[in-house]
């Protein structure tokens, strides 16, 4: 996975950006508006948004939950534990135990998660496990719930049980 805290790219023909990415300021697009080639300008906030592991998972093995992930994400900051490349071998590997993936495919997968930007956080470990605690969770879970509070950003996971955990935590859900 690349680590940065950059924009994905973007199509040149439907819009270009102003300021450069790493500014701090909101991106300015300069859009095409239906058949015409009149321009507008509209300012965009990029969101920072909490991935979970099975999202990454999902779009490198090309699940059909893939298109909605790219759908939501797309534009946005995804942010993440820094526990996430670890948890992302784990569950590459636990997939090969299961045979549901084949060796090959795991190193595959691994790549195709290479690319994807990402920011990771520093894990706030002892928070993160009152939240496990609390909730009766894993770890792993915790983590992602721990960064989306802290951050104050919206979760995005497949999992349905912390999706549950994160609307009592107040935590906004990407659906």
């Amino acid at each position: 996975m690349r680590v940065a805290h950059a924009q994905p790219p973007v199509n040149a023909s439907e819009m270009a950006l102003l300021p450069p990415p790493h500014d701090s300021a909101p991106i300015r697009l300069l859009t095409n508006i239906g058949l015409t080639n009149q321009n507008t300008i509209r300012t965009i906030v990029p969101m920072k948004i909490i991935a979970d592991t099975n999202t990454f998972i999902a779009v490198a093995l090309n699940e059909p939950e893939k298109d909605k992930i790219i759908r939501l994400t797309e534009g946005h900051d995804l942010i993440a534990p820094d526990v996430l490349p670890f948890e992302i071998g784990n569950a590459l590997t636990a997939m090969m135990k299961k045979n549901a993936l084949k060796k090959d495919e795991v190193k595959s997968a691994w790549e195709i998660v290479q690319h994807i930007l990402v920011d990771l956080r520093h894990t706030n470990i002892k928070s993160a496990l009152g939240i496990a605690i609390k909730y009766n969770l894993y770890a792993y879970d915790a983590y992602f719930l721990e960064c989306a509070e802290n951050l104050r950003s919206p979760l995005l996971t497949l999992d349905l049980g912390m999706q549950k955990v994160a609307r009592e935590m107040g935590i906004t859900i990407l659906e």
